[in-house]
């Protein structure tokens, strides 16, 4: 009964999203006020439609109801409650629904907090983002149904893939989804500012909040991810480019771009048909990435389904958004007249350069994920495109632009000298190159990545602290540091999200560069020395888990006859899904992680273990963590709220008669 409620509700929103998709639009072209006002009790009803369906399946999950073909194939009775409830979106019907679900709450928010947007726009903003929704509560209902039934439900079920049994992957799919989704408020107020035929600072004011937030959530879900596959697969890399892993970083780099290309539409009403072409473009590599993930035409270790047939229906979703709002960008596009005329030198042409390199690289990484694709079907090739090609033709575009940000964010608007901007870095120019050459001096004989990645982290760390230190004007010490603490918050937030920057390319760097890896096999009792570290195999024992059987090592760790830690690797096998997994065990520390692999009994005796000692780790994902604080730190900036600045914009006629 709750299941078909659960149905009943998600077609009642599939609906209501029809409603809420056509009337504003009409009423915000006639000027009907009643009609825009529909927009908000249908975004309101939506939401919440469709949070009842979800929290039908949940049930559904979490009672083992088998009765359900859904629950049958990802859950199992044995399974922990935290996993039959990530189990919910670890398959691909229901991280569909849980996606519709986060596309009601961000057009829910719209209707909520956007109060202060002028009535037709944020009718406009609202119908688009139904439309949207139309989309996929049609691909939901027809194509993949959650609420399915079984004529004759089995016993049990057949347990959720196993690499998806982690705390790591239990919350890196919500994050994703919330900044993919995200992405389609920053595409519905493009679009809606196109139907308008004007872009103005009160709209970059607006799209803003929305864009940083999708960016922030893309931030930790990414970092989850990354993190996931450091510790779960087993092979200690943290970054394989994989068609899925791509698939959430092509738009991370966009909304990166949108971001920075948004200020400038705010400061200084210029960047506007670019803006609003990013702001297109960021949505579309999130229906990309969606694509990719549920099309099974590229193969990864954690895509959602393998049916043609429901990826085409993606892909038609895809062409109609994109198709439609590029063309009614090429329509509008001549009528987003810049205002604010800029020197190449200044920080309006600093954020230029900054799109550029982060919009190339993106396309760097779209092309790089898509060309096997591309070969097999029009050249009947079967072609590999791995990390070497990512590695050589992504990073010099990175390179670039940590070089550039420090430089950008303090050169004033509308003209600069370069050079006296660079005096006010050179104490931060100093410390970058003291950096690396230390760096290049204490190595030798290895690759110049780790000092030239030591020193861009140092400088983008330095010259972020710089850029703080410079907007306390020119008064006594004490003064300007009282004037710190008052700072807007994002000044702050920028700051600290390219100090996050800096300290995951220093971890980035120390990884690549210095890490050592042992593989061997190794006997019970066996001692072996890897790099400053002794290793001894002291046991091998098979452990009965909740819902998995277990060969568990004990290793001691040892550095100069101390013993560090007893470490634990483990390699699983989960006898319902008839799978395994490798579970790493891994000694975390500031400056190297001791990272520990046990492999297969051996014919010989003794067993595979592998060992890395992986340099600067943990600042990888200490500094997403960073990245995301700084986005926090601007989101909660009270001049960048939907709201905030908007209601002294609508008396001045934003919005023109129509």
């Amino acid at each position: 009964m709750i299941a078909e409620l659960g149905h009943f509700a998600l077609i009642l929103a599939f609906a209501v999203a029809i409603v809420q998709a056509i009337v504003p639009l009409i009423g915000a072209h006639k000027g009907w006020p009643g009609w825009m006002a529909v927009a908000i009790p249908a975004a309101t009803l939506q939401f919440v439609l469709v949070g009842i369906s979800f929290f039908a399946l949940t049930y559904a999950f979490v009672t083992s109801d088998f009765s359900l073909r859904l629950v049958v194939i990802n859950s199992h009775s044995l399974k922990p409650m935290l996993y039959k409830v990530s189990g919910v979106w670890g398959n691909h019907e229901g991280s569909m629904l849980l996606w519709v679900w986060i596309l009601a709450l961000f057009g829910g928010c719209a209707a909520w907090f956007g109060g202060g947007l002028p009535d037709r726009l944020r009718a406009r903003v609202l119908a688009v983002q139904a439309a949207v929704g139309v989309a996929f509560f049609a691909f939901i209902i027809f194509t993949s149904n959650p609420f399915l039934r079984l004529a004759v439900p089995p016993f049990d079920g057949q347990d959720l893939n196993p690499l998806l049994q982690d705390p790591g992957l239990a919350f890196h799919p919500p994050f994703l989804y919330l900044g993919y989704v995200g992405l389609s408020m920053s595409f519905s107020f493009a679009v809606a500012a196109l139907m308008e035929g004007r872009v103005d600072a009160a709209w970059g004011r607006w799209v803003r909040p929305w864009t940083l937030a999708a960016w922030l959530f893309l931030t930790i879900g990414i970092a989850l991810g990354s993190w996931w596959a450091y510790y779960e697969l087993g092979w200690g890399g943290f970054w394989f480019w994989d068609p899925v892993e791509n698939a959430s970083f092509m738009p991370w780099l966009i909304a990166a771009a949108l971001l920075h290309s948004a200020i400038v539409v705010e400061k200084r009403e210029a960047l506007k048909s670019w803006t609003i072409l990013l702001a297109i473009l960021a949505f579309g590599f999130s229906l990309i990435g969606t694509f990719i993930v549920r099309s099974g035409v590229l193969t990864s270790v954690h895509a959602f389904a393998n049916d043609p047939e429901r990826g085409v229906f993606i892909l038609l979703i895809l062409l109609f958004f994109m198709g439609g709002a590029l063309t009614l960008f090429a329509a509008r596009a001549g009528a987003m007249e810049a205002k604010g005329v800029f020197a190449p030198v200044s920080r309006e042409g600093a954020l230029l350069l900054n799109n550029i390199l982060l919009a190339v690289s993106a396309f760097v990484v779209f092309f790089g994920t898509i060309w096997p694709l591309v070969a097999e079907l029009f050249f009947d090739r079967k072609l590999s495109v791995g990390p070497p090609f990512f590695n050589a033709a992504f990073t010099p575009f990175m390179v670039a632009l940590a070089i550039v940000l420090p430089i950008g964010s303090i050169l004033p608007w509308k003209r600069a000298s370069l050079g006296k901007v660079l005096r006010s870095l050179r104490g931060a120019i100093v410390l970058s190159l003291a950096v690396t050459a230390l760096v290049w001096a204490m190595q030798t004989g290895r690759s110049a990545l780790g000092p030239i990645g030591l020193g861009l982290g140092t400088w983008l760390v330095s010259g972020a602290l710089v850029d703080l230190w410079l907007r306390t004007g020119r008064s006594d010490a004490a003064s300007r540091l009282r004037r710190l603490k008052n700072l807007p918050r994002a000044d702050w937030g920028k700051a600290v999200a390219h100090i996050g920057f800096g300290i995951t390319t220093i971890g980035v760097a120390g990884l690549l560069a210095w890490q050592q890896e042992d593989i061997r096999v190794a006997r019970v009792g066996e001692t072996f020395t890897v790099g400053a570290y002794q290793i001894t195999l002291e046991d091998v024992r098979d452990v009965q888990g909740p819902n998995y059987l277990s060969t568990m090592a004990d290793m001691r760790v040892e550095q100069d006859g101390r013993t560090l830690a007893v470490l634990n690797p483990e390699k699983r096998v989960y006898p319902v899904a008839k799978m395994p997994t490798t579970e790493a065990a891994i000694r975390n520390g500031v400056l190297r992680d001791i990272y520990l692999v046990i492999g297969d009994a051996q014919e010989g005796g003794g067993f595979a273990v592998r060992t890395y000692i992986k340099p600067l780790a943990n600042w990888i994902w200490f500094g997403s963590i960073v990245m995301a604080l700084g986005g926090l730190l601007s989101l909660t900036d009270r001049r960048y709220r939907v709201a905030a600045g908007a209601r002294k914009a609508r008396p001045a006629g934003v919005v023109p008669a129509e």
